[in-house]
């Protein structure tokens, strides 16, 4: 382990090194992303199910899907099409009983082994940078399916909930659906997850064939449309906030570094009211790139004609199947849940299926832990999410504790919901900036430099509030079966009696 002084000189010779092939990468993500764009246009017009075989179509996204990975990564590309190869074997010599035991722990110990390489081996090396972030998506690809090859083919339909009945797959997929699947060039550099039946019922043409519009009494009527739905609204508007990320990423990044919370002058000489809103501004700078690459990665499926989600209760065509994010719901989250309900949306999904809903025993704990591991071998990732599975419990605490005492009023209420929000986003920073300074000693320098203080006060109000009785948390969870248009519109803001038919909604940790 490396002395905090080692550590942040290390930390800063490796980002130096680090930073032109950054760049190069940056630029070869935004160029493939565009282009993919544009052929995401013409692949589903030109290459309509209507007019090829869903065979044709599933060549095509494979073979463009490795040609971007090529591009971008160069001779590392080939992990990509090993591990997706490598699992393929897996998922058809294992038996179902065990295949998601045997894939999971095969493609995350592939995953980390690739990540250990990366930083430890190639660092700075040409076209390495940041090769496993595909290898992350492609990772939960093959887990999350062999959980759901597992739940169709190995489960009773009685142990199931309704989502897993939803999701499960009931055959083994051919070679080039799994390859499809795991490498076409709509999700191949930044996602988003997808379940497998979702996918393979767009490249075959049957995403459109039932449309779903809500009634204002909260009775459900199928609609069969003339004509599909165009996803030109939902494209251009998902690329006008793709550019308003990149404005407002260029013209932070700089003026609020990250690193600046950790200067010895800056950390002596500013109140601790300046530093707070300074660590707020600085992590805020740093979303934007990945509202970036989440949006336009959306936009390249809902291009395609991938990520139809049915009618609103107006009757517009929704394209959210697959989005990942909600930056509204992000910047004004009043509590850690709605954040993280909200930020990488599918990870969430991803974590829930094959993590929290499955562990026997702690599953917050072993969910927080499974997303580190996942996310790679950084020290500042594991400081994050350890950090932040105490904030979760804190705020869980908390809220269940006092949030009934400001309901009495719609001015406690806004005053609750004020407080909440600063409090929220200062959490959040606080707890994330180690995920943007990884290195050891610049992780401890910064927490050091607020002496642990969150981190007590988490702690100490895990320790001190009284846990909700059980029997609320059991009639709570009776009221979630009962009304789940209810708890729907809690979470994530759709109105009573839309029923979401998307792995977003549905997947939720319950973590509040």
């Amino acid at each position: 382990m490396l002395a905090p002084e080692a550590g942040v000189k290390a930390g800063r010779s490796r980002m130096s090194v680090d930073a032109p092939t950054l760049v190069k990468f940056q630029v070869n993500f935004a160029m493939c992303q565009f282009f993919g764009l544009f052929a995401a246009l013409l692949f589903r017009y030109y290459l309509h199910p209507s007019k090829t075989s869903h065979i044709i179509r599933h060549v095509v996204v494979t073979l463009l899907g490795l040609h971007f990975a090529v591009f971008c990564f160069g001779r590392y590309a080939i992990h990509f099409l090993g591990e997706v190869i490598l699992l393929y074997c897996v998922m058809v010599t294992v038996h179902v009983k065990n295949v998601h035991k045997y894939s999971f722990l095969i493609a995350m110990t592939y995953l980390t082994i690739c990540q250990i390489i990366r930083v430890y081996v190639l660092d700075g090396e040409e076209q390495s940078a940041d090769f496993s972030g595909p290898l992350m998506v492609i990772t939960q690809k093959v887990t999350k399916l062999a959980f759901e090859l597992h739940d169709g083919l190995a489960r009773d339909e009685k142990e199931l909930n309704l989502s897993q009945k939803r999701l499960a797959v009931r055959r083994i997929p051919s070679l080039l659906e799994y390859v499809s699947y795991h490498l076409n060039f709509m999700g191949i550099l930044a996602g988003p997850l997808n379940s497998f039946n979702d996918y393979i019922t767009f490249m075959e043409g049957r995403n459109f064939e039932v449309g779903q519009t809500h009634l204002a009494n909260g009775k459900e009527k199928k609609v069969h449309p003339l004509n599909e739905p165009s996803p030109l609204r939902a494209v251009g508007w998902k690329m006008l906030i793709c550019t308003m990320c990149v404005f407002m990423h260029l013209s932070l990044k700089e003026e609020f570094p990250v690193a600046h919370n950790n200067d010895d002058d800056f950390i002596i000489k500013t109140a601790m009211p300046m530093r707070l809103l300074y660590l707020y501004i600085s992590l805020l700078a740093c979303r934007p790139k990945y509202y970036f690459a989440w949006t336009i990665a959306d936009a390249i499926n809902n291009a395609a004609g991938f990520g139809f989600n049915g009618y609103d209760h107006r009757g517009k065509a929704r394209w959210d199947l697959a989005s990942n994010l909600n930056i509204v719901k992000i910047e004004f989250a009043t509590s850690m849940k709605m954040f993280i309900d909200n930020w990488n949306i599918q990870t969430a999904v991803w974590l829930k299926e094959v993590c929290y809903d499955r562990c026997p025993f702690n599953p917050t704990l072993m969910t927080f832990l499974l997303s580190a591991v996942w996310h790679g071998v950084y020290p500042g990732y594991y400081f994050t999410f350890m950090t932040g599975m105490f904030m979760t419990l804190a705020a869980r605490a908390v809220r269940s504790n006092l949030r009934s005492y400001f309901l009495v009023s719609s001015a406690w209420k806004v005053f609750y919901d004020v407080v909440t929000w600063v409090t929220t986003q200062v959490v959040v920073s606080y707890t994330v900036a180690p995920f943007v300074l990884p290195f050891m000693g610049l992780s401890l320098k910064f927490y050091r430099s607020w002496h642990f203080g969150l981190h007590i006060i988490a702690i100490a109000l895990i320790l001190v509030l009284p846990k909700k009785p059980k029997c609320a948390s059991n009639e709570q969870k009776r009221l979630q079966v009962i009304k789940p248009t209810e708890t729907m519109y809690n979470c994530n803001g759709h109105q009573n009696g839309q029923a979401p038919t998307d792995n977003n909604q549905n997947h939720r940790m319950k973590i509040d």
